[in-house]
């Protein structure tokens, strides 16, 4: 009975032989290191979209990922895949990413296109803007299909902006108002790659602005974030 009860409600994924090993091989990848500056190091820049902002009961849908290598750009070196949806999102979802219903049915299978974002990823530090959204999505979704948790330093640039451009942070705080702040162009705006250009883009702004103050490690801007994270919980920000 014990073992009935758990085949009806344990939705994890059952990963075949090969993907088992992939996921294996991921997992035995030496990790990077932190005290690396940026400029010496490949980071990946990540944005997601999903078929709401409801943490608890909405999907992700879609991925985009590009890598910055010592502190350019590498625009050969990308990621994006929309997974495969058991239903397509309602109309003002697919309004606002542009993914169509069909796009959403015949995407690539979740645990095929989260292994090839692993694989993707290697075991690089992550960025994004307003981690929280992107990271409780992409680690929910691991969790789901590949059945483990996702642990991984994230840098969060709606904390680094802020902290580096104080005299900014009044009236800049979506990812719009800080790109638009220097000029930078993202006219597909909602598309996870998209996204994830223009926020390396903002990365690329702040590791000149940091290089200013001797910030340069990825480490010295997580401690630049959490510095900013304890001002802003203390009120005084």
């Amino acid at each position: 009975m014990k073992k009935l009860l758990t085949r009806l409600f344990d939705n994890k994924s059952e990963l075949s032989l090969q993907q088992r090993k992939r996921l294996a091989a991921w997992r035995r990848l030496p990790p990077a290191t932190v005290s690396t500056p940026i400029n010496k190091m490949r980071c990946v820049v990540m944005d997601v979209e999903s078929s709401g902002l409801d943490l608890k009961k909405d999907r992700l849908i879609s991925i985009g990922a590009i890598a910055l290598v010592n502190g350019q750009l590498a625009l050969g070196d990308y990621f994006y895949a929309v997974l495969q949806q058991p239903t397509a999102s309602d109309k003002e979802n697919i309004l606002l990413h542009g993914i169509s219903g069909s796009d959403q049915m015949e995407g690539v299978p979740a645990i095929d296109a989260l292994l090839d974002f692993l694989e993707f990823l290697g075991r690089d530090p992550l960025v994004a803007f307003h981690v929280a959204f992107d990271k409780h999505m992409i680690t929910q979704a691991i969790d789901q299909y590949l059945n483990f948790k996702f642990k991984r330093q994230w840098l969060d640039l709606a904390y680094i902006m802020p902290a580096l451009n104080p005299d900014l942070a009044e009236n800049c705080r979506s990812l719009d108002e800080w790109s638009n702040c220097f000029n930078l162009e993202n006219e597909t705006r909602h598309n996870a790659l998209a996204d994830a250009i223009v926020t390396a883009e903002l990365l690329q702004v702040a590791l000149h602005q940091g290089s200013k103050r001797s910030i340069a490690h990825y480490s010295k801007f997580l401690s630049l974030e959490k510095s900013l994270r304890w001002l802003t919980n203390q009120g005084d920000y």
